[in-house]
């Protein structure tokens, strides 16, 4: 849907500029792309990555890039645990900044030295590189404030892909104080 959305920013039609094959399961686009599948593939890390290592592909473009900052994680809270649960979720908020923080005041190396236990199919070196493309593309926000904007920009997505049939107030569906707080507690 992102792709579709770039394309369409640029003046592309997706469905009349182009073919996309979207018969692929997704964990195999990279080695369909390999074996000569596609003029371009789509592909999160560590995939793009590795079609590049092999000689098989380039990182062209970025979608996060290209997009804008799309919400592509965001954590849900029914509205009762929230009002029972304040202090855990603020505890799991306050611990997501650490990250973050993390992430922007670290090198690449380290922090592709800290994560790599979490990839162990993956070696340090591919590790560092993603990171390093990350830390490049300015991947990672400051804080964890879910902002109208995104939101906005993710329900346009959701939208222009005929996935949302009617539009949310942020207001009702986003809360942001827990994030605000943790971005408060640096």
């Amino acid at each position: 849907m992102v792709f579709e959305y770039i394309l369409k920013k640029q003046n592309i039609d997706p469905q009349t500029d182009l073919s996309i094959d979207q018969s692929i399961d997704f964990g195999s686009t990279a080695a369909a792309f390999s074996g000569g599948q596609g003029d371009f593939t789509v592909e999160f890390e560590p995939h793009a990555t590795s079609l590049e290592a092999k000689g098989d592909g380039y990182v062209v473009a970025s979608l996060g890039t290209d997009s804008g900052y799309v919400p592509y994680t965001a954590f849900s809270a029914k509205s009762s645990y929230i009002k029972e649960h304040p202090e855990t979720l603020q505890a799991f908020t306050n611990a997501l900044q650490k990250g973050m923080d993390y992430v922007n005041s670290h090198s690449p190396e380290e922090i592709a030295k800290v994560i790599q236990p979490q990839f162990e199919e993956t070696d340090l070196e591919t590790i560092t590189t993603i990171v390093t493309r990350y830390a490049e593309q300015d991947t990672w926000a400051e804080n964890l404030i879910f902002e109208q904007d995104s939101f906005t920009l993710l329900q346009n997505i959701l939208e222009e892909a005929g996935e949302l049939e009617q539009r949310v107030p942020y207001e009702d569906l986003v809360t942001t104080e827990f994030a605000k707080k943790a971005a408060g507690n640096k």
